[in-house]
């Protein structure tokens, strides 16, 4: 497979032959799910060896810091995505970034299992595979192009970058009405990358894809686990 890829360097995936073109697809979801295992058994090592519980309080001083750099870190990944060539590099990143979000999710899973225990943690992680495979199969189904969201997301993006922010300066809350809101901007996001995947990714960037969606499932995990929370 990677060799045929590399035959079509710098062709976006809308002008692949249609078996090259699922291929890439599939390499692109198939690397999607990968992050998804590797965030988890990087959890599960961060809370059993007690890092978790070491680390958590400090990062709870500097809350709403790790909120914001949430949201960078989700930038940068879809930065990047678009403009890596090399595999190699794509591979490093994609590595790093996982390990960074998964640092960055560590004290909102710790105050998670404490308020509800492990059942809120996997109700939000279930809800957050249904709908963003909801949005995956829209996209896939429709066919339609999405990349006219690229404006509206940068828009939401330093909106919400902003709303964080002032929070902090301000020192006000930010409410249920953030979470839902945020929970949108994140399923916006989930449509335009898998629309970019099926047509304008170029055919040897498919790890630099997959980084991209998973930054955006995350960030709707992100905000319906805090949803939950709020709620609880």
């Amino acid at each position: 497979m990677q060799e045929q890829a590399t035959n079509y360097i710098g062709v976006p995936v809308s002008q692949l032959p249609a078996s090259e073109r699922s291929a890439f697809i599939w390499r692109t979801y198939a690397h999607v799910v990968g992050a998804i295992l590797a965030f988890a058994g990087i959890e599960m090592y961060l809370f059993s060896s007690g890092t978790a519980a070491r680390l958590a309080p400090v990062m709870f001083q500097n809350w709403m810091l790790v909120l914001g750099a949430f949201i960078v870190a989700g930038w940068g990944a879809s930065y990047l995505a678009m403009r890596l060539t090399s595999i190699g590099m794509q591979y490093a990143v994609f590595a790093a970034f996982v390990f960074v979000e998964a640092l960055i999710f560590m004290p909102m899973l710790y105050a998670a299992f404490i308020q509800g225990g492990a059942s809120m943690v996997e109700s939000a992680g279930t809800v957050t595979l249904l709908a963003s495979g909801g949005l995956i199969a829209v996209a896939m189904i429709t066919g339609r192009d999405f990349s006219f969201l690229r404006g509206l997301l940068m828009w939401g993006g330093v909106l919400a970058l902003v709303g964080i922010f002032a929070s902090l300066i301000f020192g006000f809350e930010l409410g249920t009405w953030f979470s839902v809101a945020m929970i949108g901007f994140a399923g916006a996001a989930i449509l335009y990358d898998t629309s970019n995947i099926m047509n304008h990714y170029p055919a040897d960037r498919h790890v630099a894809a997959a980084m991209s969606l998973f930054a955006s499932i995350a960030m709707m995990f992100w905000y319906i686990l805090r949803l939950f929370m709020s709620r609880d």
